[in-house]
């Protein structure tokens, strides 16, 4: 009777035991993952730092190239690179043909 009393007994405790090793490891699994889930959103937000520069870089860049192109396409810049560069006049009006 004692003997069948320490073998319940064992297989109790070892239920006990193998019932907080699994609990303990499913806590451990979870404070794993919720790291995890933290490095990924912390790298996220470094991520979109990083492109929000960038974004902000090529406005600044586009803005510029926009000045640029209007002030290569003025008028008054292409009149004198043709009077000075390419030795061009203002024709005459005897010069000028209408196309109908």
């Amino acid at each position: 009777m004692a003997n069948k009393k320490k073998a319940s007994t064992r297989t109790a405790d070892n239920r006990v035991i193998a019932l907080w090793i699994v609990i303990m490891l499913m806590f451990i699994g979870e404070v794993f993952f919720y790291a995890w889930c933290r490095v990924q959103c912390v790298r996220l937000q470094y991520d979109i730092g990083r492109q929000t520069a960038r974004v902000e870089t090529l406005a600044a860049e586009q803005k510029d190239l926009r000045i640029e192109l209007a002030r290569l396409k003025s008028p008054a810049r292409i009149m004198t690179i043709a009077k000075k560069k390419l030795g061009l006049i203002m024709p005459a009006s005897d010069q000028v043909v209408v196309v109908p």
